[in-house]
C-alpha cells in the first residue's frame, strides 16, 4: 500500500515534508543555519516543523510549527519529579539548577562526570508520550516524508512516531557520528548504548534512503546501515558574502588578525588555546598577530579565563547570522579548529563543521588545525590544495608559521587555505609547500544558492527514492 501523492500544480513538484527535531527553524545554531539554508526556497505551505525546544521559532523558511515541550512527552511521574528538582517544565531537562550544578562540577571531577552521563542518558531514555494534540495534528499536516537530523534517543523515537502514525517513509539526516559515540562510557551499565542502537535499528527499518554531511560519513552508513545515502553539507549562497577585497600587505602598526567564529564546545577551545600560544610566540612589536574569537556568549563565560594568559586573544562579540559574511570578509586569515581527544575525535569524525563552507565562500585564507584523519581537515584539503597565496607568504612568512605550528600538538593536520585554489600544510614538525594546481573538489561546488540548483534537485532526488518504497504501516 503507498500514499496517494499531492503533485498539484500549487506544490510544484515538491514533496510536503514534516520536519522533527529540538530546535525550530532559525539561525542561532551550526545545526538551525544549516537546516534553514537545506529547506530555503522550499514552498512554504509543503512544509512544517515539529519541535521540543522553548526556543522562538523564525519564519524566514517555514510557517507552520508545532512545539512539543518536554512537559508533554515525559510520563507524568517522572515530570513532576523532575519539577521538584527545579526544573522549569519547558528548556532542556540537562539545564535545570540540579543537573546543571553537576554539569559544572563534571568538568573539574571524572567521578561527578560519570554520574552526570548517567543522569542524562536516564531522560533520555525515559518512555516518550505523544498526546492526541500531536499526533492530530500530525495526521491533518498529511505529509509525504518525515525529514529529521535526530541527535537523541527521544527524537530518533519521535521522528519514527511521526512516521508510522502519518504512514510515510522517514529520512534521517546524520550531521555527527552520536549513533557509535553518544552513550560510549556504558550509560547506565550499558542499557543506555542498548536502547541507542535499537531506536536506530527501528528507525533505519522506516528509511529507504538517508542524509550524511561527508562523503566519508554517507560510504560509512551505507556500509553499516544498508540503505543508500547522499551527501548535505551546509548550503551557503554565494550572493549573501560580498566579493572579498584584493590582498594586501598589512600594515606594520597593525596586527594581523587571525579570526575564529564558532562554539569553543567538543574541546575545541583546547585547539584555540594551542593556537594562542603559538601566535604569542611569533609576535612582535613589528609584527603583532591578534586572534579574534567570535563565540556564543556562554561559550565566552565559560572559557574566556582560559586565555587570560594571552594578551594577543580579543573575544569579539557573539555575531547574529546576518553579521557573520563581513567579518569573515575583514580577516586576514579565519580559524577553524578541532579537537585532538580521543572520544571527541570519534563523534567528530564524519562531520564538517557549518563554518566551514562559510568560510570558503567568504574566500579568506583558512588556518585549519586538527586530527589529519576528520572529514573537516579533509574537506579543507580536498578545497584548495596548493601552496601559499602571495598575501598569505605576505602576512606570516613560512619561517614565522614554522614556529607557530611547532608549538602545536605533534600529529595534528593544519592547513593554510587561500580562496579557491591554495593552501600549504603541516604535520606540527615544520611547513611543506605543495606545488601550485587548481582544485576541483568541494571548494568549486560549495557556494550555492539553497533551496534552488543543488539542494532542490537533491531533496527532490531523496523524495524520488522514498515514492516506490510501501508504507512501513505493518512495523509497529
Amino acid at each position: 500500500m503507498t500514499r496517494p501523492r499531492d503533485d498539484s500544480p500549487h506544490g510544484g513538484g515538491f514533496p510536503k515534508v514534516l520536519v522533527v527535531g529540538h530546535m525550530p527553524f532559525d539561525r542561532s545554531t551550526g545545526t538551525t543555519i544549516t537546516l534553514s539554508n537545506l529547506f530555503h526556497g522550499w514552498p512554504k505551505d509543503r512544509l512544517a516543523q515539529v519541535y521540543t525546544s522553548g526556543a522562538e521559532p523564525s519564519t524566514e523558511v517555514c510557517e507552520e510549527f508545532l512545539q512539543f515541550p518536554p512537559r508533554e512527552h515525559y510520563p507524568r511521574p517522572q515530570y513532576l519529579a523532575l519539577r521538584m528538582l527545579g526544573w522549569n517544565g519547558t528548556g532542556p531537562v540537562q539545564n535545570m539548577p540540579a543537573l546543571a550544578a553537576v554539569r559544572d562540577a563534571a568538568d573539574r571531577r571524572s567521578t561527578v562526570a560519570s554520574w552526570y552521563t548517567h543522569l542524562v542518558a536516564l531522560g533520555d531514555l525515559s518512555p516518550l508520550r505523544l498526546p492526541p494534540r500531536v499526533a492530530d495534528w500530525m495526521r491533518q499536516y498529511r505529509p509525504d516524508l518525515v525529514y529529521s537530523m535526530l541527535g537523541s534517543v527521544r527524537l530518533t523515537r519521535l521522528a519514527a512516531h511521526a512516521a508510522r502514525l502519518c504512514g510515510v517513509p522517514l529520512v534521517p539526516h546524520f550531521t555527527d557520528d552520536w549513533p557509535a559515540t553518544l552513550y560510549g562510557r556504558r550509560e547506565l551499565w550499558g542499557v543506555a548504548a542498548s536502547r541507542l542502537h535499537a531506536a536506530v535499528r527501528d528507525l533505519i527499518r522506516l528509511a529507504p534512503c538517508g542524509m550524511a554531511i561527508s562523503e566519508p560519513m554517507a560510504e560509512e552508513y551505507q556500509r553499516r546501515y544498508g540503505i543508500p545515502f547522499d551527501v548535505f553539507t551546509n548550503s551557503v549562497d554565494a550572493d549573501f558574502f560580498a566579493a572579498p577585497p584584493p590582498p594586501v600587505a598589512p600594515e606594520r602598526d597593525r596586527p594581523t588578525n587571525l579570526v575564529y567564529v564558532g562554539g569553543l564546545h567538543l574541546g575545541r577551545w583546547r585547539s584555540l588555546l594551542s593556537i594562542a600560544a603559538g601566535a604569542a610566540a611569533i609576535s612582535t612589536a613589528a609584527t603583532p598577530v591578534r586572534l579574534t574569537v567570535h563565540c556564543p556568549t556562554e561559550d565566552a563565560d565559560r572559557y574566556r579565563r582560559e586565555f587570560a594568559g594571552y594578551p594577543g586573544v580579543h573575544f569579539g562579540r557573539s555575531l547574529a547570522s546576518h553579521e557573520v559574511p563581513a567579518v569573515l570578509a575583514a580577516a586576514d586569515i579565519l580559524v577553524h579548529v578541532e579537537s585532538f581527544a580521543e572520544d571527541t575525535r570519534r563523534y567528530t569524525h564524519y562531520s564538517v563543521s557549518t563554518k566551514i563552507p562559510q568560510y570558503l565562500a567568504a574566500g579568506r585564507p583558512i588556518f585549519g588545525h586538527g586530527p589529519a584523519e576528520l572529514a573537516s581537515m579533509a574537506y579543507i584539503r580536498s578545497a584548495a590544495p596548493g601552496s601559499w597565496s602571495e598575501h598569505l607568504s605576505r602576512t606570516w612568512s613560512l619561517s614565522s608559521c614554522g614556529s607557530c605550528v611547532s608549538t602545536l600538538p605533534p600529529g595534528g593536520s593544519t592547513q593554510a587555505t587561500v580562496g579557491r585554489t591554495r593552501s600549504a600544510t603541516t604535520d606540527g614538525s615544520g611547513w611543506r609547500r605543495g606545488s601550485p594546481r587548481y582544485s576541483n573538489g568541494p571548494r568549486d561546488r560549495a557556494p550555492h544558492r539553497p533551496g534552488r540548483g543543488k539542494d532542490c534537485e537533491s531533496l527532490r532526488r531523496v523524495d524520488r527514492l522514498c515514492r516506490p518504497v510501501p508504507l512501513p504501516l505493518g512495523r509497529r
